[in-house]
């Protein structure tokens, strides 16, 4: 039904993952699987709307679809229970940009923001870029290579000048879906501590293996009401280039003082294609998410096999969601330099380097398996033959 071993050649289209490669790399001749969008075909029933809004030759101002928000709500009551009112929901430009929004308008110049390394890089260079001190809360890595939040840290670290704390659920590299238990009990730390948790859910539709993802404000009330979540389509249906983020904040004091600035500086507008390209994800395509996921599991199980064969130093950490995988090569007995070089001058690949995501990412490279199976057995081959 979907074709996702075709190989959609991206010549042209200023794609990201390789119009930079010689200027992040320094050179041009790599096999990319690093930046978190896939190499599948968008969904044609997202590009039939979009055409067919084309037809209609006159891009002027425009006003929200009357089903534009009522389709977000349904989908998220569909697929994690969460009964959202309108009133929560606002359009954002982004979700890092909303982050950076959040610690402007949450936070003062020498106010503190808390991440959870190895973790996502902006959750760390946004907050520094707009002058606020980044405390990090490492995750815990338990023996079988999961993670684990480490709570007696969080006390330690965590003093009157943090006002943020940046939560990646579900958590971006190791894809870990966060439980019920580990989600209160942040909760109540950072409640209890007056601490704003912006919880970035972009991964939120792409739980595998029978995982079930938990929104962070249903986690409890007092999760409900000290919390920001960031959401959007654009992950899972492969459309991260139209902007289609939205928030949700059930608290009121918190709504207001957000969507306030939001809508005094127009951000809380979509652009034109945003509603359009999200009615027809969260209607349209259950099915493709399905399947999707379903060529995603087996190409992680593809990596798995390929490594425990022909290459067992290194260990890829299955995820719970996303299509990133975590590959621990500290086997290899490489320094961050020799890593890097090992695989971008020898196996002639452009993945993530742990380093990138903070404290705990030494030895380990992200890698993005949302692409063709012929692609990925390639890029496979190539680090085997590297390591030879």
């Amino acid at each position: 039904m979907y074709d996702f071993n075709k190989i959609i050649d991206r010549t042209g289209s200023g794609d990201l993952k390789h119009e930079v490669l010689l200027e992040r790399y320094g050179r041009a001749d790599l096999l990319p699987l690093w930046v978190a969008d896939m190499d599948f075909e968008t969904p044609t029933f997202i590009t039939e709307a979009l055409r067919h809004r084309l037809d209609h030759s006159l891009f002027g101002y425009t006003v929200e679809p009357k089903n534009y928000w009522p389709t977000v709500q349904q989908w998220l009551h569909d697929h994690h229970q969460w009964n959202v009112e309108l009133e929560w929901l606002s359009f954002i430009p982004g979700i890092v940009k909303g982050i950076g929004m959040v610690v402007n308008i949450f936070t003062q110049p020498g106010d503190k923001v808390i991440i959870q390394p190895p973790v996502y890089h902006p959750f760390r260079l946004t907050p520094q870029g707009n002058g606020r001190e980044v405390v990090c809360n490492p995750l815990k890595e338990n023996a079988d290579g999961s993670y684990s939040m480490d709570f007696d840290n969080l006390a330690q670290v965590a003093d009157d000048k943090c006002k943020v704390l940046i939560l990646s659920n579900p958590h971006n590299p190791a894809g870990i879906v966060w439980d019920k238990a580990t989600l209160a009990r942040l909760a109540d730390f950072c409640y209890d501590h007056h601490i704003l948790v912006v919880s970035d859910e972009i991964h939120c539709d792409m739980a595998l293996w029978g995982n079930k993802h938990l929104p962070f404000a249903m986690a409890s009330e007092k999760a409900a009401q000290c919390s920001i979540t960031f959401g959007a389509p654009s992950k899972t249906f492969n459309i991260a280039g139209i902007v289609s983020s939205y928030a949700i904040v059930p608290n009121d004091t918190l709504r207001q003082k957000f969507y306030s600035w939001l809508t005094a500086n127009e951000f809380n507008e979509p652009t034109l294609f945003a509603p359009i390209a999200t009615i027809a994800a969260f209607q349209q395509g259950e099915a493709w998410r399905k399947a999707m996921l379903h060529y995603v599991e087996q190409n992680i199980l593809f990596v798995e096999d390929y490594c425990r064969q022909h290459m067992p130093q290194i260990k890829p950490l299955r995820p719970q969601a996303s299509f990133l995988v975590w590959l621990n090569c500290r086997q290899l007995g490489l320094t961050h330099d020799q890593l890097v070089n090992l695989f971008v001058n020898h196996a002639h690949l452009a993945l993530n380097d742990g380093e990138m995501f903070g404290q705990g990412g030494e030895g380990f490279m992200r890698m993005n398996v949302a692409t063709p199976r012929a692609i990925l057995q390639q890029a496979l081959h190539q680090l085997w033959k590297a390591l030879q």
